[in-house]
């Protein structure tokens, strides 16, 4: 017991020691995988369960938390996101870890701005607005709720147009080639394997479908990172103790952050799955929190989705 008790304390000193992360070692019989949560190494079945514990605290106070971290960037860096994904009447999209609506809102907002013009001086087609349809898919029914409550807030509780689902990034309940567009933001370094779901992204999307993804990565403005050290290990705990009342859960964020692959990796990994045409854009000036980025317009090939038979070596 004293062993476990000295074990606690001395990793929850670990945002300190970012440089030197402790390695928790799993006895010889459990057979299994680790994987990174935040700094801490967990059994790979954990991670679902104590990331979903995660968003389970903080789905009320998510949307007022973004805000105060991002100081309101979160809205511009999301704009920006839909911008490149160029949504169109009749598209079937999907967005994942989406739970709160964001996203969606923006893409089902833009797909009606479209359909309130006149396009090459003829109205859009009305059968394509019925057979439009914006999927939510999230692990997180707490985050679902929320997202809900925005919608009916929006007036949008009844609109047809928007399919809320508990789904796992990883194991995606679509058929192959069925969806137009792809997009996930600040969510996907919270899966167990990113590989497996951009595997999934690839596997439901269409040709000419695009993938687009928006997430806080590695500063790279001299001088400023120990500025952003300070600023993440010690300023958005300490606001989220206070605003949601839950430290714990802001620490693994802002340590999730830190793991997650630089811009320049994940575009490779991203490669790797099947994707052509892959690039990323900083934000926010290059780094606020972080290098936040969109890697989109990943597909693909005369803008048609295909899959590679040749591979280059790398």
């Amino acid at each position: 017991m004293a062993l476990r008790s000295n074990f606690r304390k001395y990793t929850s000193l670990l945002p300190h020691f970012a440089s030197c992360p402790m390695r928790t070692t799993f006895p010889a019989g459990l057979h299994s995988h680790a994987t990174s949560f935040g700094f801490k190494d967990v059994p790979e079945e954990e991670k679902s369960r104590m990331v979903g514990d995660v968003f389970s605290s903080v789905a009320s106070k998510y949307d007022i938390m973004n805000d105060i971290m991002s100081v309101g960037l979160h809205r511009l860096w999301k704009d920006r996101l839909v911008s490149k994904l160029s949504p169109f009447p009749g598209m079937q999209h999907l967005d994942v870890a989406g739970g709160t609506g964001d996203v969606a809102f923006r893409v089902l907002e833009a797909i009606h701005t479209l359909e309130r013009q006149k396009i090459s001086g003829a109205a859009v087609d009305e059968d394509a607005e019925n057979e439009t349809q914006v999927f939510i898919c999230d692990i997180n029914p707490a985050m679902l709720e929320v997202g809900r409550r925005h919608a009916i807030a929006k007036g949008l509780g009844e609109a047809r147009s928007l399919i809320w689902m508990e789904g796992d990034a990883e194991a995606l309940k679509f058929e192959d080639a069925s969806m137009d567009g792809y997009t996930i933001a600040f969510g996907i370094r919270n899966v167990t394997h990113i590989e497996k779901a951009l595997s999934e992204a690839y596997r439901v999307l269409r040709r000419g479908g695009r993938f687009l993804c928006l997430e806080l990565s590695h500063v790279n403005i001299p001088g400023f990172h120990e500025l952003y050290d300070f600023y993440s290990f010690s300023v958005i705990p300490s606001i989220g103790e206070i605003v949601a009342g839950d430290r714990a859960s802001y620490q693994y964020l802002v340590e999730s952050i830190r793991k997650f692959p630089s811009q320049e990796k994940f575009a490779a990994m991203i490669k790797e799955a099947g994707f052509e045409k892959v690039e990323y854009e900083n934000l926010a000036g290059g780094e606020w929190r972080g290098s936040i980025f969109i890697l989109g317009r990943v597909a693909l090939k005369n803008r048609f989705k295909f899959r590679r038979t040749l591979r280059s070596q790398h």
